[in-house]
């Protein structure tokens, strides 16, 4: 069983090699952003409260995060694996991920990071919010905003799985296909 973390900034393909990587592995793609969204278009409370957040650049409290994806190891833990897309995001989700992964009889087998600058960063998301219709995407003062989130909150989260041994850095700049085999590589190691 893989139970892999995908890891980086926003813009750095995360989603793009999370697909590839689910197919190529036969994983779960758990993607946070992807059960918020969900929660959003539902209109449910926690959808209501999580497009405020997110609409400001901000992060939605653990406590949600962590009792969704509950909620999905819980409903998906007889398959080959889960790849964690956007989570955890803080070394405190971090922790409760691991004390998650325990209580179900699992444990995170490492964390890929894609590594990309953050000009790149930002032209990639305003390209992206050209189509994809995200408030979030279209404004360059919400993007670093968010990047800034993510070298404050979500970066130190990669010391975490280092300490544990379970870390492994990616150029997340090139082709789709070059950084997917680098990824395949990494993942392949562990």
């Amino acid at each position: 069983m893989i139970n892999l973390v995908l890891f980086g900034p926003p813009g750095a393909g995360k989603g793009t090699q999370s697909d590839m990587i689910k197919e190529k592995y036969s994983l779960t793609h758990l993607s946070t952003g992807d059960l918020l969204r969900g929660e959003i278009k539902a209109g449910t409370p926690l959808g209501i409260k999580a497009k405020e957040l997110m609409d400001q650049g901000q992060l939605v409290p653990d406590e949600v995060v962590i009792g969704m994806i509950d909620s999905k190891i819980k409903e998906h833990k007889s398959g080959n694996g889960f790849i964690f897309d956007g989570f955890p995001r803080t070394v405190a989700q971090a922790e409760a991920l691991d004390n998650l992964m325990t209580e179900n009889g699992i444990a995170i087998s490492g964390m890929v990071a894609l590594e990309v600058d953050e000009e790149e960063l930002t032209k990639r998301i305003l390209k992206r919010g050209e189509t994809s219709g995200r408030t979030d995407d279209q404004n360059e003062d919400l993007i670093r905003n968010r990047v800034q989130e993510y070298n404050n909150k979500t970066a130190p989260v990669a010391s975490f799985y280092e300490g544990q041994g379970k870390f492994k850095s990616i150029n997340g700049v090139g082709s789709i296909e070059e950084i997917f085999g680098s990824v395949c590589t990494a993942i392949d190691s562990l």
